[in-house]
């Protein structure tokens, strides 16, 4: 199927005018990876074969984080052996370990992913970019547990200045603009703005569907369900109105979606195409 035949509704996002340097880490503002980065049409075909030759990538996550890897498989499906991946990148695919370390970012504890990180790089010097997803745990993270998190992940970035480390939101819990979850992904953003480092933007994603709508601040979960008449209940889901008015197969895809719906898996995969190109040099 023709990639730009896809997501008929969505909001097309203006792409960037590219060159093709060869530098993994020449990126010079493009780090934040958001719902602003869900169409693929954009990605620029070099790009996405430049992400395939040059990018060794291991991911670490739970059940909310195969969110993206399962929107990724489908998407091979749904558009093609362009976007293939598989553990070391056999017949020219994106070499992307999945499950590749034990645990996620808040389990189990809010450290131990750190070691983890660690033991593998020393096991695998091919790697060139970890990824790490959260499950819950930033529902209820203190400002100090991210403080943590932001910290080692520094560390980690200057113990191995040749990895690009990717940090990320946690998914969303319903609590809205002012729950604990939306203060410390604020705060994750904020520092990954500051201090120009990539970040996968996993609660900014499923906030928004594909034809800009907006919904944190009507209490979205992250099943995609919220509260369309502000009245305290979740009564809608976003995800699931929208694929019923498009079509399988054309405008969306179908494929595993852990906790959610395939929509918001197939978004988490285009974003996930965005942000391997950007490390591979896309700006």
């Amino acid at each position: 199927m023709n990639k730009a035949l896809i997501i008929a509704g969505i909001v097309i996002i203006a792409s960037s005018a590219c060159t093709k340097e060869d530098n993994l880490l020449t990126v010079e503002n493009k780090y934040i990876i958001d719902h602003t980065a869900i169409n693929i049409s954009d990605i620029p075909d070099y790009w996405i074969e430049k992400a395939k030759e040059k990018l060794h990538i291991a991911y670490g996550h739970t059940s909310h984080g195969s969110q993206i890897t399962t929107g990724m498989t489908g998407l091979v499906t749904f558009l093609g052996s362009e976007y293939a991946w598989n553990n070391g990148g056999a017949d020219g695919a994106l070499d992307l370990h999945d499950y590749a370390m034990s645990g996620d970012l808040g389990s189990p504890n809010f450290t131990g992913w750190e070691l983890e990180t660690r033991d593998y790089l020393a096991s695998n010097e091919d790697v060139n970019v970890i990824i790490w997803s959260w499950c819950g745990q930033v529902s209820y993270a203190a400002e100090e547990n991210i403080d943590t998190y932001l910290g080692l992940m520094s560390g980690l970035e200057e113990d191995f200045p040749g990895v690009i480390f990717v940090y990320m939101t946690g998914h969303l819990d319903g609590t809205g603009l002012t729950g604990n979850l939306h203060l410390r992904n604020e705060q994750i953003r904020n520092y990954c703005k500051t201090n120009n480092k990539f970040l996968y933007d996993f609660a900014d994603i499923e906030s928004w569907d594909p034809d800009g709508n907006y919904y944190l601040d009507k209490a979205a979960n992250d099943g995609c369900y919220y509260d369309s008449n502000n009245d305290g209940t979740r009564d809608s889901n976003w995800a699931v109105d929208w694929q019923n008015a498009h079509t399988e197969g054309v405008d969306w895809y179908t494929c595993t979606a852990a906790h959610t719906q395939p929509l918001n898996a197939n978004m988490k995969a285009y974003a996930a195409w965005h942000l391997w190109a950007r490390i591979a040099g896309w700006s």
